[in-house]
């Protein structure tokens, strides 16, 4: 067989070689930034990713000739270089070339523990990462000439030869170990669990040694100059004497401090010019390479040598006030510092988070639902909930899964936990709407509601009134009460969000049902009300008992006197919601969801409601069995109670326009935006349309004030898309409910499709949770016919979604392609759909932000 020349692809980094990171990976590329910033490191030969790939298939690579680059006698170590850093690598490999000669040369130089400590280490990495010995067979405590000789002989014993001297022998070793570790079945499935391609390749660096052990002031350590968790200006680090890079963490007891300490030594006040040197090269770091940087540092008898430098690891809420902070000072522009800051990071500086430093112990994992943490006591029932509010306590409302009847539970609450339940749940979209911590389909807890216990699969039991935290941003359950952090709605957060506004280009709205939910909308910059879903004004107590009267009522007449109590109460809340949103504009979703759901589901409560009614019993359960329906979601609700019950959309319409007056008395101005829900054919529209224009007409009247308003069409069943075009001529808008529009489309509920979900993604039936996820082949083709057929028959109609999908990245995208006007979502979302919109927008705009070009 013919023997193949050397593998001689290497290069010693210098300002000008050809050195990019697609070719020899993120750290090559990396150093040689430091090098042309004139810091202080250490001689460095960059092998690319084509000549590991050649060692790992069995070429040898010159390894005499990469060793010529470091002298007569070289020390070196090797580090991994792959094309981004979150991809990890083999572990590095210091003090290569150490060997019986070297080892008396440096007893001369830095003395016998001086020497006998870099010989081990080499011995110790080498048995281990290289030869794959035993690492217990390695694990000396304290390094002496015994442990050394000790270490040489467990190497003979295991090897049946002496450890290898020559340099290149060596070198050539380590490099062959390590290229075929990164080819191995477990390091290719764990990088590509971190967003690697399965092809990824491995880039190696091997650099002369700055020792860090010997005479005067040695040693190594890290530092870098903000806080990792807030952002905030900060020098942080370690340094520890006597060390080499991986000491600090068999060592971190000995480290010191690196900036002056009243509890204890510091690098500032041992060599404060070195000190000194260090936040000349953090500041150099950050305005050259435009980033905040961690540098690794050796300190060789007084001499300081930048081993590397890595991009700060950092909070989400750490990491926008750095970008905002560098585009403040213009180090960036403000376009990079919004493509910086990912969307969905922003979700979680809206709550309290659980502090990343503090111990966390997890009792169960679920979907975190609604980001943001909370800890609280323990109650099984909303009512329990309200009272523990009433007494000031903070609870988590723990229950199977939440109906329309929790409500009040939910807004007493701190948090809420549930059994069951994906991302559309009622849990997860309430609690999102009110910006409260949700985990749903925590499945491995059993619920035990008649002793008011859970216990998890590993035994563990709960019990009412016992404390836990529910952390919605990660879905974990933990026990007792964490350490927190409060939400970073600071002048940075502000600041990106009004730099990302004005490059939006499609309207962010929120859903808002309440002058709460409304108030929140304004704090967060919504451009208006998207959806309004008005039933949930009525599940308080005092409009509770009016609505079962009227679902109780025998005649149209006593149906419209019922529903005369409610109006007061509906018109006030509309009069608050428009003079919340000063003149924006406010879609509201007439009366929706089936009569049944105002009704108890005990036989407890429907006795304590007969007697509220003052009613048998008898007939009172046989009404509420009357309004059972085998399939409520596709049953009487939506325009169908409208049309069969008109007196109750009379009541709203009539709420609406006399909130509007009221409104326009005191100085304001709205033109509020009326939309029927779960539309399916022309003709519902009309005969609603005909009733509300009668509404509107006496209300003008009466008051003797002209008003404006907009009818339109929520879109949730494949018919309303599909005769769109039929639909448009009497709506003057149509809003997509892409919530139960998926539900219909795949014939899925979405409280239940949690129990198999995971399983479809997983074998690949979905490629995402449609409910999560927008899909955009199926329920996206619906929606570009409705909104073509519909724009066909009106040009001017105005367009857009409303379901929980409304906050996505994918559907804000998708959306914008379509010719969308706007989204709205849940009010806590709406900071990261401006975010994501303002992405879009400059990604469309081809903005030309080079991130690898930091030179």
């Amino acid at each position: 067989m013919q023997k193949l020349d050397p593998i001689t692809e290497f290069t010693e980094i210098t300002p000008t070689a050809a050195i990019s990171a697609a070719t020899y990976g993120w750290r090559a590329k990396c150093l040689q930034r430091l090098v042309r910033l004139d810091m202080p490191v250490p001689r460095t030969v960059a092998l690319p990713a084509s000549a590991v790939r050649g060692i790992a298939l069995g070429r040898a690579l010159d390894c005499a000739g990469v060793l010529a680059h470091f002298g007569d006698a070289p020390l070196v170590s090797v580090r991994p270089s792959p094309a981004e850093p979150e991809w990890g690598g083999p572990s590095t490999v210091l003090n290569i070339g150490m060997n019986a000669a070297r080892h008396a040369d440096l007893v001369k130089t830095q003395g016998q523990a001086a020497a006998d400590a870099l010989y081990l280490r080499f011995v110790q990495g080498y048995a281990v990462h290289v030869a794959r010995l035993d690492p217990d067979m390695f694990e000396i405590a304290e390094p002496s000439a015994q442990a050394l000789r000790d270490a040489l002989r467990a190497y003979r014993d295991e090897m049946d030869e002496d450890f290898p001297e020559d340099p290149a022998r060596q070198l050539a070793e380590v490099l062959r170990s390590m290229a075929r570790a990164w080819e191995g079945t477990s390091a290719r499935l764990l990088r590509q669990s971190k967003g690697a391609p399965e092809n990824a390749a491995l880039g190696l660096v091997v650099q002369q040694m700055a020792q860090g052990i010997g005479q005067g002031v040695s040693g190594s350590g890290r530092i870098q100059f903000v806080d990792p968790v807030t952002g905030l200006e900060q020098i942080t680090g370690r340094y520890l004497g006597q060390s080499q890079g991986g000491d600090m963490k068999t060592r971190v007891a000995d480290a010191i401090y690196l900036t002056r300490d009243p509890r204890g030594p510091s690098l500032e006040d041992l060599a404060p010019e070195l000190f000194e040197s260090l936040a000349r090269q953090g500041s150099a770091c950050r305005v050259k390479l435009r980033e905040e940087m961690q540098i690794e540092f050796t300190i060789d008898d007084s001499k300081l040598a930048v081993i590397d430098a890595v991009r700060v690891p950092r909070s989400s809420r750490a990491g926008l006030r750095i970008a905002v902070d560098l585009a403040k000072e213009g180090i960036i522009t403000r376009e990079e510092a919004l493509l910086r800051v990912e969307p969905r990071a922003l979700s979680e500086l809206l709550h309290p988070q659980v502090d990343p430093r503090a111990p966390r112990d997890v009792v169960v994992r679920g979907i975190g639902a609604s980001p943001g943490a909370a800890t609280g006591r323990i109650v099984f029932s909303s009512a329990a909930a309200q009272a523990s509010a009433s007494r000031g306590e903070p609870c988590i409302l723990v229950r199977r899964e939440t109906a329309p009847e929790d409500i009040r539970g939910m807004h007493s609450a701190v948090g809420v936990l549930t059994e069951r339940g994906g991302m559309t749940s009622h849990a997860a979209v309430i609690g999102r709407g009110l910006g409260l911590p949700c985990i749903v389909g925590a499945s491995d807890l059993r619920f035990d509601m008649k002793d008011h216990k859970i216990t998890t699969k590993a035994g563990r039991k709960f019990v009412e009134g016992d404390v836990i935290t529910v952390d919605g941003t990660t879905g974990e359950v933990l026990a007792g009460a964490a350490e927190m952090l409060p939400p970073a709605l600071d002048d940075a957060f502000r600041t990106l969000l009004s730099w990302a506004d004005d490059v939006c280009d499609i309207g962010i709205r929120a859903n808002a049902d309440t002058p709460a939910d409304a108030q929140t909308a304004r704090n967060f910059d919504a451009q208006g009300i998207g959806l309004c879903r008005t039933e949930h004004m009525f599940f308080e107590e005092a409009r509770l008992v009016a609505m079962r009267e009227m679902i109780f009522a025998d005649t149209s007449q006593d149906r419209a006197a019922a529903l005369a109590r409610l109006l007061p109460m509906q018109r006030a809340d509309f009069v608050q919601l428009f003079e919340i949103m000063q003149g924006l504009p406010v879609c509201i979703r007439l009366f929706d969801p089936p009569l049944h759901e105002f009704l108890p589901h005990s036989r407890e409560g429907l006795r304590e409601l007969a007697e509220a009614l003052d009613r048998p019993l008898s007939d009172v359960m046989r009404r509420a069995e009357a309004l059972a329906e085998f399939n409520p979601m596709l049953g009487m609700r939506g325009v169908r109670l409208g049309i069969v019950l008109p007196e109750i959309y009379d009541m709203q319409a009539q709420a609406i326009f006399e909130a509007v007056v009221e409104v326009a008395r005191r100085g304001g101005a709205i033109v509020p935006e009326i939309m029927i829900p779960l539309v399916s054919a022309k003709r519902e529209v009309e005969l609603v349309k005909h009733r509300i224009d009668a509404v509107a007409s006496n209300v003008r009247s009466g008051s003797g004030v002209d008003f404006a308003f907009k009818l339109g069409v929520m879109v949730e069943t494949p018919r309303a898309a599909l005769r769109a075009g039929d639909i448009a001529q009497h709506a003057t808008f149509l809003s997509f409910g892409t919530n139960d529009l998926t539900q219909m489309t795949y014939g899925l509920s979405r409280d239940d499709a949690g129990r198999f979900m995971n399983t479809y993604v997983q074998q690949g039936v979905y490629p995402e949770d449609p409910f999560h996820i927008l899909d955009v082949e199926g329920v996206g083709e619906l929606l570009l016919i409705g909104a073509e057929r519909g724009r066909q028959t009106r040009e001017k109609l105005t367009l857009s979604i409303c379901g929980e999908h409304g906050g996505n990245p994918e559907s804000i995208a998708f959306c914008r392609k379509a010719g969308f006007d706007y989204v709205s979502c849940s009010p806590y979302r709406v900071p990261l759909a401006r975010l994501s919109a303002a992405h879009l927008a400059l990604m469309d705009r081809e903005t030309e932000i080079d991130f690898e070009s930091m030179d």
